[in-house]
């Protein structure tokens, strides 16, 4: 009964419009009544769970990433990519691939890489006679790459739901590989959807050209390297880079760059400061609820549960994935990382999956929830960019989301492409 009431107060607030986090606030507070436990449990469990000093790296790299969208970091790294791909066939949703990959290793968030770069893009793309559709699906797909690339908040909650027993620096290593994967899968979509509507390429500027925006570009670029070599090599831990980020951001786009006013500094402020308390009350809240699945022994038996259906890891896994795409169209990425996270984990280590690559796993399948209707947050910015329907991206989104669906099913059954580059580094 404890669990009717859990879920059931959970999805009857969702169905009725609620935010997520008070669902999830709600739902543990209904059901820590009813077990007849301390009402006072589920505030110690949601300032337990955000009272964590890794969380402190979130909003410092929320920060430094709008601190670089404002001070014209973004821009420069959106033309530099299109100084090297704009002359392949669909050659600015080409760029706009390029440009998420590149500002994903800056800003470590999927929806700030679809405000930032589909700013940049979306209105070009649409002067240049791509269809508005296109321009939105490559921008939102384009975005999830930033969850995969270091430095992911998204890989930083999963290690802290995880007990906080898995290496940031591994994580953040163990999405490059998959995260260039899936930006060379987007890319030759891209490819193939332009090639079949005709669009236009644009003029190679040069080697002369590309070199003189890869200058331009390189403080940015430092950044990327400044990042997650701190972080792979022990000199800093990932709180202190996001530190280090935003000094390095404020510091180039205010005396290098000159391109950041006192004006924009409040506004990149505010906005980080907003970010934070709604992604901090959704971590507390999924907190709580999580609280209560495992002390309802929720995980042990649905371990068990999968035994009886099946002991092969591969059924599992494609089981677990496709819990996790059905979740990922209704809940946003955080709390659910923190909800599923001690459900499945014990569960896919019981059969001998390595808890860096079911991050990995995780991470990409709920990214791809982010572009899903209807709780789709990537894919309603791109939209909000645009001004267009959501309904209408989502007639022409099949072929990418079709290359996401192949990059996760490569990623969960092929560990070394996750496992690898941490191995290198051991």
């Amino acid at each position: 009964m404890e669990l009717y009431i859990l879920f059931g107060t959970f999805v009857a607030l969702l169905l009725i419009g609620t935010p997520i986090a008070f669902c999830l606030g709600v739902a543990s507070f209904a059901t820590v009544l009813y077990l007849g436990l301390p009402p006072l449990i589920v505030f110690q469990r949601l300032n337990s769970g955000i009272s964590v000093f890794s969380l402190m790296a979130i909003p410092f790299f929320i920060f430094a990433g709008d601190l670089m969208v404002r001070g014209g970091i973004a821009a420069r790294l959106v033309a530099l990519a299109g100084s090297v791909f704009g002359h392949l066939t669909g050659g600015l949703g080409q760029v706009n691939i390029a440009a998420s990959t590149l500002f994903g290793g800056i800003s470590g968030s999927a929806v700030a890489d679809a405000s930032a770069i589909g700013g940049l893009m979306i209105p070009q793309m649409k002067e240049r006679g791509y269809g508005v559709d296109y321009a939105v699906n490559v921008t939102s797909l384009g975005a999830i790459i930033a969850l995969l690339i270091p430095p992911s908040h998204n890989m930083i909650i999963y290690s802290i739901s995880a007990g906080g027993k898995i290496s940031i620096a591994d994580l953040f290593t163990a999405g490059i590989v998959p995260g260039i994967l899936f930006a060379a899968a987007l890319m030759l979509t891209a490819w193939y959807v332009a090639a079949r509507r005709g669009y236009p390429t644009e003029r190679f500027p040069g080697l002369g050209v590309v070199f003189q925006l890869f200058l331009t570009a390189i403080p940015g670029l430092v950044l990327i390297g400044i990042i997650f070599g701190g972080v792979r090599s022990g000199i800093f831990t990932a709180t202190e880079s996001s530190c280090i980020a935003i000094v390095y951001a404020f510091l180039v786009t205010l005396l290098v760059y000159r391109s950041m006013s006192w004006g924009d500094f409040l506004v990149a402020a505010m906005a980080a400061v907003r970010t934070t308390a709604m992604v901090l009350l959704v971590v507390g809240c999924a907190s709580a609820f999580g609280w209560l699945l495992a002390y309802l022994r929720v995980p042990v038996a649905l371990v068990l549960f999968l035994q009886s259906i099946s002991e092969n890891p591969i059924a599992i896994l494609l089981m677990i994935n496709v819990v996790l795409l059905f979740l990922g169209t209704f809940m946003d990425m955080a709390p659910l990382i923190i909800i599923t996270t001690p459900i499945f984990l014990p569960v896919v280590m019981a059969y001998g999956v390595d808890p860096v690559h079911f991050g990995v796993i995780l991470v990409l399948n709920l990214g791809i929830g982010l572009c899903t209707p209807p709780v789709g947050a990537v894919l309603f910015v791109a939209c909000a960019v645009a001004r267009i329907p959501i309904w209408t991206a989502m007639r022409s989104i099949w072929p990418f989301y079709g290359a996401a669906i192949i990059v996760l099913g490569l990623v969960t059954y092929i560990p070394a492409i996750s496992l690898w580059l941490p191995s290198v580094f051991k």
